[in-house]
């Protein structure tokens, strides 16, 4: 069984370059579970933002060594979800449904 779609969507990025794809390319950026599929995160948007989605692209991040003095430690694995939404379809703003 499939995970319910509030825990495949953990949050959206905001940065200039999120911003910037959002304006230019009709496309919006979320982490997501990093066991999600394409397929999961499409239907996952499509159910908590009631829009259609067109494509989705993925990329793996792998966690950076960090010091602290004498500890060492890894910052966790994540996924990033490019979300491009169907032509026509309502911008997604991000504290809308979340």
């Amino acid at each position: 069984m499939a995970a319910p779609h509030y825990q495949i969507i953990r949050r959206p990025i905001i940065t200039e370059k999120g911003l910037g794809v959002k304006e230019t390319q009709h496309t919006v950026v979320f982490e997501v579970s990093s066991a999600a599929t394409k397929t999961e995160i499409k239907e996952a948007v499509q159910q908590i933002f009631k829009v259609k989605v067109d494509n989705v692209r993925t990329a793996n991040f792998v966690g950076k060594m960090r010091r602290r003095g004498q500890n060492e430690g890894y910052r966790r694995d994540w996924k990033k979800a490019y979300v491009k939404l169907a032509e026509g379809e309502k911008m997604i703003e991000y504290a809308e449904n979340l």
